[in-house]
Protein backbone atom coordinates (compact mmCIF):
# COMPACT_ATOMS: atom_id res chain seq x y z
CA UNK A 1 0.00 0.00 0.00
CA UNK A 2 1.24 3.44 -0.94
CA UNK A 3 0.20 6.59 0.91
CA UNK A 4 0.72 9.65 -1.27
CA UNK A 5 -0.47 13.20 -1.88
CA UNK A 6 -3.72 13.35 -3.81
CA UNK A 7 -3.95 14.45 -7.43
CA UNK A 8 -6.88 15.68 -9.50
CA UNK A 9 -7.09 12.18 -10.99
CA UNK A 10 -8.02 10.86 -7.53
CA UNK A 11 -10.95 13.21 -6.97
CA UNK A 12 -13.81 11.02 -8.14
CA UNK A 13 -12.79 8.12 -5.91
CA UNK A 14 -11.89 10.40 -2.98
CA UNK A 15 -15.28 12.07 -3.20
CA UNK A 16 -17.03 8.72 -3.28
CA UNK A 17 -15.15 7.47 -0.19
CA UNK A 18 -15.65 10.75 1.71
CA UNK A 19 -19.35 10.75 0.89
CA UNK A 20 -19.73 7.14 2.09
CA UNK A 21 -18.67 8.27 5.56
CA UNK A 22 -20.85 11.39 5.46
CA UNK A 23 -23.84 9.33 4.32
CA UNK A 24 -23.34 6.74 7.08
CA UNK A 25 -23.75 9.61 9.55
CA UNK A 26 -21.85 8.04 12.45
CA UNK A 27 -18.35 9.54 12.30
CA UNK A 28 -17.93 12.84 10.38
CA UNK A 29 -19.60 16.03 11.59
CA UNK A 30 -20.42 17.03 8.00
CA UNK A 31 -23.97 16.39 6.88
CA UNK A 32 -23.58 17.56 3.30
CA UNK A 33 -21.81 15.49 0.68
CA UNK A 34 -19.03 16.80 -1.52
CA UNK A 35 -19.85 17.43 -5.16
CA UNK A 36 -17.75 17.30 -8.29
CA UNK A 37 -17.79 21.10 -8.21
CA UNK A 38 -16.48 21.58 -4.66
CA UNK A 39 -14.34 18.47 -4.02
CA UNK A 40 -11.10 19.83 -5.46
CA UNK A 41 -11.34 23.07 -3.50
CA UNK A 42 -12.08 21.13 -0.31
CA UNK A 43 -9.15 18.72 -0.58
CA UNK A 44 -6.72 21.32 -1.98
CA UNK A 45 -7.51 23.76 0.85
CA UNK A 46 -6.14 21.40 3.51
CA UNK A 47 -2.55 21.56 4.74
CA UNK A 48 -2.20 18.10 3.20
CA UNK A 49 -4.58 15.60 1.63
CA UNK A 50 -3.43 12.05 1.02
CA UNK A 51 -4.76 8.84 -0.47
CA UNK A 52 -4.04 5.21 0.25
CA UNK A 53 -3.49 3.39 -3.02
CA UNK A 54 -3.27 -0.36 -3.41
CA UNK A 55 -3.08 -2.23 -6.72
CA UNK A 56 -4.04 0.96 -8.54
CA UNK A 57 -7.17 1.56 -6.45
CA UNK A 58 -7.82 4.31 -3.92
CA UNK A 59 -8.82 2.57 -0.68
CA UNK A 60 -8.78 5.49 1.76
CA UNK A 61 -7.73 9.06 2.39
CA UNK A 62 -6.97 11.66 5.02
CA UNK A 63 -7.05 15.42 5.35
CA UNK A 64 -4.71 17.34 7.68
CA UNK A 65 -5.13 20.98 8.66
CA UNK A 66 -4.73 23.37 11.61
CA UNK A 67 -7.17 22.78 14.44
CA UNK A 68 -7.15 26.49 15.27
CA UNK A 69 -5.34 29.72 14.42
CA UNK A 70 -2.71 32.02 15.87
CA UNK A 71 -1.34 30.92 19.24
CA UNK A 72 -3.03 27.53 18.82
CA UNK A 73 -1.99 27.10 15.18
CA UNK A 74 0.62 24.49 16.14
CA UNK A 75 -2.19 22.02 16.86
CA UNK A 76 -3.36 20.03 13.86
CA UNK A 77 -6.54 18.12 13.18
CA UNK A 78 -7.25 15.34 10.73
CA UNK A 79 -10.03 13.22 9.31
CA UNK A 80 -9.72 9.73 7.85
CA UNK A 81 -11.96 7.79 5.51
CA UNK A 82 -11.55 4.19 4.41
CA UNK A 83 -13.62 2.65 1.65
CA UNK A 84 -16.33 0.52 3.25
CA UNK A 85 -15.18 -2.71 1.60
CA UNK A 86 -11.58 -2.11 2.75
CA UNK A 87 -12.19 -1.57 6.47
CA UNK A 88 -10.45 -3.86 8.93
CA UNK A 89 -7.45 -4.43 6.64
CA UNK A 90 -4.98 -1.97 8.22
CA UNK A 91 -5.60 0.96 5.89
CA UNK A 92 -6.66 3.25 8.74
CA UNK A 93 -3.50 2.49 10.74
CA UNK A 94 -1.32 3.31 7.74
CA UNK A 95 -3.22 6.53 7.06
CA UNK A 96 -2.96 7.72 10.68
CA UNK A 97 0.73 6.76 10.91
CA UNK A 98 1.52 8.65 7.70
CA UNK A 99 -0.51 11.62 8.92
CA UNK A 100 1.48 11.76 12.17
CA UNK A 101 4.74 11.98 10.22
CA UNK A 102 3.33 14.52 7.75
CA UNK A 103 2.05 16.72 10.58
CA UNK A 104 5.54 16.79 12.09
CA UNK A 105 7.15 17.73 8.78
CA UNK A 106 4.63 20.56 8.40
CA UNK A 107 5.65 21.93 11.81
CA UNK A 108 2.65 20.89 13.86
CA UNK A 109 3.41 19.92 17.46
CA UNK A 110 0.14 18.17 18.37
CA UNK A 111 -2.49 16.18 16.48
CA UNK A 112 -5.92 16.51 18.05
CA UNK A 113 -9.23 14.89 17.21
CA UNK A 114 -12.12 16.99 18.47
CA UNK A 115 -14.99 14.57 18.13
CA UNK A 116 -14.38 10.83 18.05
CA UNK A 117 -17.82 9.29 18.43
CA UNK A 118 -17.93 6.92 21.40
CA UNK A 119 -19.53 4.15 19.32
CA UNK A 120 -16.62 4.27 16.82
CA UNK A 121 -14.80 1.52 18.70
CA UNK A 122 -12.37 0.66 15.91
CA UNK A 123 -11.13 4.28 15.72
CA UNK A 124 -10.83 4.53 19.51
CA UNK A 125 -8.85 1.29 19.62
CA UNK A 126 -6.59 2.48 16.79
CA UNK A 127 -5.91 5.89 18.34
CA UNK A 128 -5.12 4.42 21.75
CA UNK A 129 -2.81 1.82 20.17
CA UNK A 130 -0.90 4.64 18.44
CA UNK A 131 -0.41 6.53 21.72
CA UNK A 132 -3.21 9.09 21.55
CA UNK A 133 -4.59 10.26 24.90
CA UNK A 134 -8.34 10.64 25.45
CA UNK A 135 -9.34 13.95 27.04
CA UNK A 136 -12.64 12.92 28.60
CA UNK A 137 -16.17 12.69 27.31
CA UNK A 138 -18.48 15.34 25.93
CA UNK A 139 -22.00 14.02 26.55
CA UNK A 140 -24.34 14.05 23.57
CA UNK A 141 -21.80 15.90 21.43
CA UNK A 142 -22.61 14.20 18.13
CA UNK A 143 -25.92 14.02 16.31
CA UNK A 144 -26.14 10.57 14.72
CA UNK A 145 -27.91 10.08 11.39
CA UNK A 146 -30.75 8.32 13.22
CA UNK A 147 -31.48 11.53 15.18
CA UNK A 148 -30.05 10.35 18.50
CA UNK A 149 -27.16 12.07 20.26
CA UNK A 150 -23.97 10.18 21.11
CA UNK A 151 -21.02 11.08 23.33
CA UNK A 152 -17.75 12.20 21.78
CA UNK A 153 -14.21 11.76 23.05
CA UNK A 154 -11.50 14.27 22.08
CA UNK A 155 -8.01 12.72 21.64
CA UNK A 156 -4.54 14.21 21.23
CA UNK A 157 -0.95 13.15 20.63
CA UNK A 158 2.17 15.25 20.98
CA UNK A 159 4.36 15.09 17.90
CA UNK A 160 7.65 16.39 19.31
Amino acid sequence: MNIREFTKNDLAEMTKIWNEVVEQGVAFPQDEKLTEENAYDFFASQSFSAVAEENGEITGLYILHPNNVGRCGHISNASYAVRTDQRGKGTGRKLVSDCLERAKTLGFRILQFNAVVRTNESAIHLYKSLGFTPLGVIPNGFLMKNGKYEDIIPFYKELV
